[in-house]
């Protein structure tokens, strides 16, 4: 069993909240028993609650990548404040007394031993036969929805056309309600993701501020809404005429149109990858109001080949409180399976089990050897992704610098050849990261590598650069976490 740190079980918790409260029992003494199986694959004991009879937790590490919790509590909370506290007494050296797994656990996991067996059994049918089963389309249904779709693009093709063309200087408080309502009348036709492109036009418009800014930034809405509806359109009249046709895996069009990926399809289309190992570089939360949702959201390398990887956990408004808040993360991932959503530059990722392992001098080492050393390439590759509509318009690399310096009150990278990046920041990245530079020391600031995140400024149309972290030869410095 993997050495069990306050660390890691911080990481376990569904938000800060759990984490005190974990905390707090075993700071209160509120086990009475605590114990371990011979093995010690197995941590089970029992915790005082606000009743006669205490809870009975448990937490079984029978498969070391995705652990078991179990508990007797009602809560509704995964995992709940009981298992963390007897992680987190774990943790900190609390004594675990020996004892025999209790034969609930026993029963429950000869259960979980069959249920893995009727897995394998399905795994094992040929790979032929089992993508026939998965490509089998409800050839009616598709229809059907498609043809929502379609007419929901239709309607929100018209509304970006008046709106172009009366003019946004146009648009006062009633067009803006006509807006809002168009909006949620979209719900019905399944295209969220255009639906949360009008939600976030209206947003914008109704920002305060510098007029020039809010219709800069509300005019690329549109552009990008006019875009999806032109290739939305025709992609799904592709679809509708081909109903076997393959789902577009390259670029991020069904997602935009509000497909949410099921990792059975990701595995079908082949973009999933074996034995990766991930070291989190940056990480921010951010409040997406248009979605109505929570994004906690990490920028990652992938250790075996430099490719940066984000991972993206939505938390909707409704159900944030019963779902796990991701945090900052130290150690390496070493995913078993890799499963990878369809992008260009900074694709999304997720894994369903892992183990971790902590970070060497030698990881530090191997992100600095995959950093881009030439900015023009860098710019150059940027400028290619987000001259498309659709593509992600603040795009992350990792780069290699030769300098950070100061010139005036602005800071530059500047790379081996001694070609520049002026720093900025992005108001929607929740706080500023030049300000700290001012604090590094000159062991960080030359000769070392920089995560960094590209926007397209429409208004002056150039490439603004915020810098989110810097890898040394022994650590990483975080400035956005």
């Amino acid at each position: 069993m993997a050495t069990i740190t306050e660390a890691y079980v911080d990481s376990l918790a569904p938000n800060a909240g759990a984490i005190k409260n974990g905390r707090d029992l075993v700071k209160k003494n509120s086990f009475p028993q605590l114990h371990e199986t011979e093995d010690g694959v197995l941590l089970f004991g029992e915790c005082a609650g606000s009743g006669k009879e205490p809870y009975r937790c448990s937490v079984d590490f029978v498969n070391e990548a995705n652990p078991v919790f179990r508990c007797t509590c009602p809560s509704r909370q995964f995992p709940c404040k009981h298992t963390l506290g007897l992680l987190y007494a774990r943790a900190l050296g609390k004594t675990f007394a020996r004892a025999d797994i209790p034969q609930d656990i026993v029963e429950k996991r000869d259960k979980a031993e069959k249920r893995e067996e009727k897995k394998k059994e399905a795994a094992a049918v040929p790979p032929e036969e089992a993508s026939k089963v998965k490509r089998k389309v409800n050839k009616s249904a598709l229809a059907k929805k498609i043809a929502v779709q379609l007419d929901g693009l239709a309607t929100l093709e018209k509304l970006v056309l008046q709106l172009t063309q009366s003019g946004l200087g146009s648009v006062d408080k009633k067009t803006l309600q006509m807006v809002e309502e168009q909006a949620k009348q979209l719900g019905n036709h399944y295209i969220p993701g255009a639906q949360a492109g009008l939600r976030e036009f209206v947003m914008t418009m109704q920002t305060e501020g510098d007029k020039e800014a809010v219709y800069t930034a509300a005019m690329e809405q549109l552009v990008i809404l006019r875009a999806l509806t032109k290739k939305g359109k025709s992609y799904l009249e592709q679809r509708a005429a081909q109903p076997e046709m393959p789902m577009d895996t390259e670029t991020t069009l069904e997602e935009q149109l509000g497909h949410a990926w099921q990792l059975a399809e990701l595995q079908e289309y082949g973009r999933v990858e074996s034995d990766a190992e991930l070291l989190q570089l940056a990480f921010t939360s951010y409040t997406d109001q248009a979605r109505g949702e929570f994004a906690d959201t990490g920028w990652w390398v992938d250790l075996r080949n430099g490719a940066i990887r984000v991972t993206r956990h939505l938390r909707p408004f409704r159900a944030a409180r019963a779902l796990r808040e991701e945090d900052t993360f130290q150690a390496v991932v070493k995913a078993t399976e890799l499963f990878v959503y369809p992008g260009e530059l900074g694709a999304r990722v997720r894994w369903e089990t892992a183990t971790f392992r902590e970070t060497e001098e030698s990881d530090y080492g191997r992100v600095k050897s995959v950093a881009a050393a030439s900015f023009p390439e860098v710019i150059k590759q940027v400028k290619n992704v987000i001259k498309n509509p659709l593509a992600d318009k603040k795009p992350v690399m990792l780069v290699a610098f030769q300098s950070i310096e100061r010139i005036g009150d602005s800071f530059i990278l500047r790379d081996a050849l001694g070609k520049q990046l002026p720093l900025t920041d992005f108001a929607e990245n929740g706080r500023p990261t030049t300000p700290l530079i001012s604090l590094l020391g000159d062991e960080e600031r030359k000769d070392q590598a920089g995560l960094v995140m590209f926007r397209h400024d429409p208004g002056d149309n150039r490439l603004g650069v915020q810098l989110l972290s810097i890898v040394t030869d022994s650590r990483i410095v975080r400035l956005l976490y």
